[in-house]
């Protein structure tokens, strides 16, 4: 905002935001700011590059007169006050940051006489990078070098921006035959094995900070061995809260949740069974020496050997599974044991490339293994708990952060404020939507967890078997009429 202290909050939601700066395909450049309605940034760790949308109120005819076709350049620089550092900032500019490309125009319509209102949709340069070329090229070395190549290749991406990668473990040749740059890289991300931790697959993604390809470990842990620092405690509160007695009122409103939901949660025990987070037999078919192997994926087991949300650095107490390790059926099984939940056929093979390494890179022997503990790791991530939450802009945040989510327990027995056992704790940002209005700066944001808070009791307890026995009924005799009346 204009002739304000660019250091100075007024209140939680401010933000500084001098200009927004359209440039046409003529080289011009128009400030819009004062015509803006609303201004949103979509950033996620699913989603490989920014998108955003600027809604414009045009009481001059700007879409015609600037010949406003879709191939525009929008350019600006967003912050919460205070935080100046680079790294804290949204920086769009063109002199320190990267300008958004504007794709495409949408919803046109006449506001009122002698306005137009309609809106401008922009992506990174990456997006559109990605649209217009392809790789058809061999790469030989670890897995993240392969991708830092084909994100600097002045043929491919060719990003200018600050690239945060996680050093893979694993390394293999790789030949990619004419995909885009994102599918390539995609690629890649799910046989990527980290250097300092055990999980499979990486995520790349971008935020407004840079680009990363890094684990989901990463995003948990310092190497795999360190709880890693949250960046904001949230809390929600009781809205009756008496102001007077807060004293630092700006601190307390940045850190208060406006409103939250939960989008899933790790306890739909039938989409995961499926999806075979739980169990999951892989079947692994060697073609070079037309060998089979089957290897089963036990989560409860596997748990202990990947870091969580909730614990990093203490492998006694990592047993927080997102569901209990009891039995749940007559057969005294685990949810883990059915490794027929879900079945896959793998097709792999040594000295695809001059070596005995498999598609990992590793043995031929590990594909299997690795390929189950890959989809069910994602799964524990996309299918665990989803917490949606509304609370006030802060653009140091993005992405991949580790954050807080104090939850008092529902119940009215509750005197001294008990967090949730299960749903409150650490989770990490999965997406972000900056929503900026002439008003006020919010943030809606996605994160998940794959663990909980405490985790569950175990014990010894079994599935008491049902003594009835099965009975026919055959329909037939059942039907029989007491007086024969046949058709036909």
């Amino acid at each position: 905002m204009a002739g304000k202290n660019q250091d100075h909050i007024e209140f939680a939601g401010d933000y500084n935001l001098n200009h927004v700066f359209l440039h046409d395909h003529m080289g011009d450049m128009t400030d819009i700011k004062k015509m803006m309605v609303e201004l949103n940034i979509y950033e996620s760790i699913y989603k490989n590059a920014l998108t955003g949308s600027i809604v414009v109120a045009d009481a001059q005819n700007l879409i015609s007169k600037l010949e406003i076709n879709g191939t525009e350049r929008i350019s600006f620089k967003l912050t919460t006050p205070g935080a100046m550092d680079k790294r804290s900032m949204i920086d769009a500019s063109v002199d320190t940051g990267h300008p958004f490309h504007v794709y495409k125009i949408t919803d046109r319509r006449q506001l009122k006489p002698g306005t137009l209102i309609y809106t401008l949709h922009f992506a990174s340069r990456e997006f559109m990078r990605n649209l217009r070329t392809k790789v058809s090229q061999a790469y030989t070395g670890r897995y993240d070098t392969t991708v830092l190549k084909i994100l600097m290749d002045n043929n491919y991406l060719d990003t200018k921006k600050e690239m945060s990668f996680e050093p893979t473990g694993n390394a293999d040749k790789v030949v990619i035959p004419n995909m885009r740059p994102f599918d390539a890289i995609n690629m890649i991300a799910k046989k990527a094995l980290p250097e300092k931790s055990d999980g499979v697959g990486y995520y790349f993604y971008e935020t407004t900070r840079g680009l990363y390809f890094r684990s989901w470990e990463n995003m948990v842990s310092v190497r795999g061995s360190y709880d890693r620092p949250i960046k904001q405690d949230f809390y929600y509160m009781p809205m009756n809260v008496d102001d007077l007695s807060i004293k630092d009122k700006i601190n307390h409103d940045y850190k208060s949740v406006e409103s939250y939901r939960f989008l899933n949660n790790f306890h739909d025990v039938a989409a995961n069974t499926l999806q075979g987070t739980y169990g999951h037999k892989v079947i692994s078919h060697n073609l070079f020496d037309k060998s089979y192997k089957e290897t089963s994926y036990n989560y409860h087991n596997e748990y202990a050997n990947t870091v969580h949300t909730e614990v990093a650095n203490e492998k006694s107490t990592r047993e927080r599974y997102a569901v209990s390790g009891s039995n749940v059926d007559e057969d005294d099984k685990n949810l883990s044991q059915y490794n027929e939940s879900r079945v896959s056929l793998q097709s792999t093979t040594q000295f695809l490339h001059d070596t005995a390494a498999g598609g990992y890179g590793l043995d031929v022997r590990q594909d299997g293994p690795k390929l189950a503990e890959e989809i069910s790791q994602r799964s524990q991530v996309i299918n665990g708990t989803a917490l949606h939450m509304v609370v006030k802009g802060q653009s140091y945040l993005e992405p991949g952060d580790l954050i807080k989510f104090n939850l008092l327990s529902v119940d009215e027995k509750n005197p001294d404020g008990k967090q949730d056992p299960q749903y409150s704790g650490k989770y990490v940002i999965t997406k972000i939507r900056h929503q900026i209005n002439d008003k006020k700066y919010t943030m809606a944001i996605e994160a998940a967890k794959d663990s909980t808070k405490r985790g569950f009791t175990t014990n010894d307890f079994k599935v008491e078997k049902n003594r009835n026995n099965p009975k026919y009924r055959n329909t037939y005799l059942k039907e029989e009429p007491d007086t024969p009346n046949r058709h036909g």
